[in-house]
């Protein structure tokens, strides 16, 4: 009958713990030694107990060279890394140096300068984009006229919109003018009414007057 799963965990009991340490020092220790044996390799362990206490094992009875092999090792793969990554960084600015070149030829081209350089099938190109650049510029051109056009009609209606507002406005403004002009004449005749009233009384006097002079013209007839 096999033995059940022991729980990894730390022994509590301080005389098994330094007696379990010691068995699985040495246990590990003649692993790394087959390890070594079978396969041709070199192998250094370096443990470090709980007191403080430092262990090691070499299979070629000196852990200082292989630790050295190791950080050759380490400090040979950073050497390569960071070659690797100035070797990049090179090549990147050497494209960037390339493509800066030929912006700057494209400029002068563009300018119409060092075209003595360029060949016939090198000038057709460069007429193409310049006849393309030509036609976008145009192009951009109307559409920012059509806008400033359009943007001037609005403001034109606007305009009328508000002038006939105004227009509107100064028109009620005269008809109440008017009203009140009106009524003010009205109002400000001598007695107002009676006025009127009093014109009729006097030509009905004036007519009566007329009436008993004509009265007293007639011949009187005696009997």
């Amino acid at each position: 009958m096999g033995r059940g799963k022991v729980e990894l965990k730390r022994i509590e009991n301080k005389i098994n713990r330094q007696v379990t340490f010691s068995k699985r020092r040495l246990g590990l220790f003649k692993k790394a030694q087959e390890l070594s044996v079978l396969c041709d390799a070199q192998v250094a362990l370096i443990v470090s107990s709980s007191r403080g206490k430092v262990f090691d094992f070499a299979s070629t009875n000196d852990v200082n060279e292989i630790l050295n092999r190791y950080r050759q090792s380490c400090y040979s793969s950073q050497d390569n890394v960071a070659e690797n990554e100035t070797q990049n960084l090179y090549q990147e600015v050497s494209r960037l140096k390339v493509k800066y070149e030929s912006l700057q030829r494209s400029q002068r081209h563009f300018l119409g300068e060092d075209l003595e350089k360029l060949r016939l099938k090198e000038l057709e190109n460069l007429e193409k984009q310049l006849d393309r650049t030509l036609s976008q510029a145009r192009q951009r051109k109307t559409q920012m006229m059509l806008d400033q056009s359009e943007a001037l009609h609005r403001k034109e209606n606007d305009l009328e919109e508000i002038h006939k507002q105004l227009k509107s406005e100064l028109e009620e403004r005269e008809k109440h003018g008017d009203n009140d002009d009106d009524e003010a004449l009205i109002q400000g005749r001598p007695g107002g009414e009676p006025t009127v009233a009093a014109g009729a009384s006097h030509e009905n006097i004036s007519t009566k007057t007329r009436c008993a002079n004509a009265n007293q013209q007639e011949p009187t007839l005696h009997l």
